[in-house]
């Protein structure tokens, strides 16, 4: 799947709720869902400046393909990191930088945070860009 349509089915799954309490728990239950990322890749390199929570994304190149893990020591980020990952993983180096991430605006995620969990958000959005500029040199 594209990164757009990826997004599209996001927004579509989100759009099912309407109390936010719903949206902050199924958030919620993506990170749960999510695989822990092994100890070895929870380190200063790969924890994200610019969050309230710890938060590390590890990034590894398949071929063409990034492949992304991340854990957090927030329920929430913990989503947030899983949603952003279920978008780009698995795509190029080169999706991953010209994707307009409008999912996080269609769902409303980002007027349903704290400013210092939006700034960790768009902190995440940096990363990811920054690992795919890397991988596309």
């Amino acid at each position: 799947m594209t990164i757009n349509e990826i997004q599209d089915e996001v927004i579509e799954e989100f759009n099912s709720f309407d109390d936010w309490m719903d949206k902050y728990q199924m958030l919620i239950d993506l990170g749960n869902e999510q695989e822990p990322l092994p100890d070895e890749y929870k380190t200063e390199q790969n924890l994200i400046d610019g969050c309230q929570s710890r938060v590390w994304l590890q990034c590894d190149r398949n071929g063409e393909l990034l492949t992304f893990r991340a854990e957090s020591d927030a329920l929430i980020v913990k989503g947030i990191i899983s949603l952003l990952i279920r978008v780009i993983n698995n795509q190029t180096a080169k999706d991953i930088l010209d994707a307009d991430l409008y999912f996080i605006e269609a769902i409303g995620l980002k007027d349903h945070l704290s400013p210092t969990r939006s700034n960790g958000l768009l902190a995440m959005v940096k990363r990811i860009k920054a690992y795919a500029l890397a991988f596309s040199v």
